[in-house]
């Protein structure tokens, strides 16, 4: 039997908690611990070695980003999903910056947590009794999307953002769905995420919007070690894609 993934909550909302938790309980995951600071939440993780911790930024005792970054230096194994009100990009870019895997702003639906749970844990080790074990390149490879994205400007609480992530990857794995993004790459987008294939396509271009808008071309251009666009050119949803996906798999 496969162990349940093991999840923590912090946040100073008890009722926003026992929404979640009721909602995780449900879906393969089992909320062992709770906590309303800071300083539980650092208790929690030590005792209990949890999968992952759902956070708010704001706690007491010690900040959210305080407890990312010691864990990091620890190397703790605790995925961290950051559920704050604040929407600065300042704060944003620290906690991903500290370890956080996603990065949400509330209000947050419990159902939405959940899937991005499962996206850190889409492989388990199946090994009787075993722990999930997120899949290491898989892992990697966000990362280096997400890096990407930050430096271009690309804000990870709008929804183009998971998008066009998901789209990326699926260009790297199968590039020639590069050459179907109508008929196959969105809708299959629009499916994991339980919306329809036209708002994935309106969201991707949304953030690819957002980053030409706060003028980072500079930035695009270096990430790409070329003068790939100037301020008056944008790219199609499809460049755009193809451009990172192809700058990933040169880098192997």
């Amino acid at each position: 039997m496969i162990k349940e993934i093991k999840v923590v909550l912090a946040n100073d909302n008890a009722e926003e908690m026992t929404k979640t938790e009721k909602v995780l309980n449900t879906r393969g995951m089992v909320v062992v611990g709770k906590a309303n600071s800071g300083t539980m939440l650092d208790n929690l993780i030590n005792t209990l070695n949890p999968d992952v911790a759902i956070i708010d930024i704001m706690l007491g005792g010690k900040d959210g980003f305080t407890i990312m970054e010691e864990c990091q230096n620890k190397n703790v194994k605790t995925r961290f999903i950051v559920t704050s009100v604040l929407s600065s990009e300042t704060f944003i870019q620290k906690a991903l910056s500290v370890g956080a895997s996603y990065y949400m702003i509330k209000p947050v639906d419990p159902v939405t947590i959940a899937s991005r749970i499962a996206d850190l844990y889409t492989t388990f080790d199946v090994k009787k009794d075993s722990a999930p074990v997120p899949v290491s390149r898989n892992k990697q490879l966000e990362e280096k999307i997400t890096n990407i994205f930050i430096t271009v400007g690309i804000p990870a609480h709008i929804k183009g953002y998971q998008f066009l992530r998901e789209a990326i990857k699926m260009a790297i794995y199968n590039p020639e769905v590069i050459n179907s993004i109508t008929k196959e790459l969105y809708p299959n987008i629009a499916t994991k995420f339980d919306t329809s294939a036209s708002k994935v396509e309106r969201a991707i271009r949304h953030a690819i919007e957002v980053a030409w808008n706060r003028g980072k071309i500079e930035n695009i251009n270096q990430v790409f070690g070329i003068k790939v666009y100037s301020n008056n050119e944008k790219p199609t949803n499809g460049e755009f894609i193809a451009l990172v996906a192809d700058k990933m798999l040169l880098e192997g």
